[in-house]
């Protein structure tokens, strides 16, 4: 189950690290969040990747509530 946990974690690390910025790095520092709640389409591999991210992460909770259980 360790091993599982390990892939997973990996996985989760390396597809937020391909996934596009969606915020970028001068509204960050500046705080301008205007367009962070905007709706916008994700299509193709942007949704893929997106959930791809919500399933790892999910994952990853899950394998962690079993293994403290």
């Amino acid at each position: 189950m360790l091993t599982v946990l390990m892939i997973i974690s990996i996985l989760l690390i390396i597809i937020v690290l391909l996934q596009s910025g969606k915020a970028e790095s001068g509204n960050i520092i500046t705080g301008g969040n205007a367009d962070l709640f905007m709706n916008r389409k994700e299509r193709g591999g942007e949704l893929f990747i997106t959930r791809l991210t919500y399933v790892l992460g999910i994952a990853f909770f899950v394998i962690c509530i079993i293994m403290d259980m």
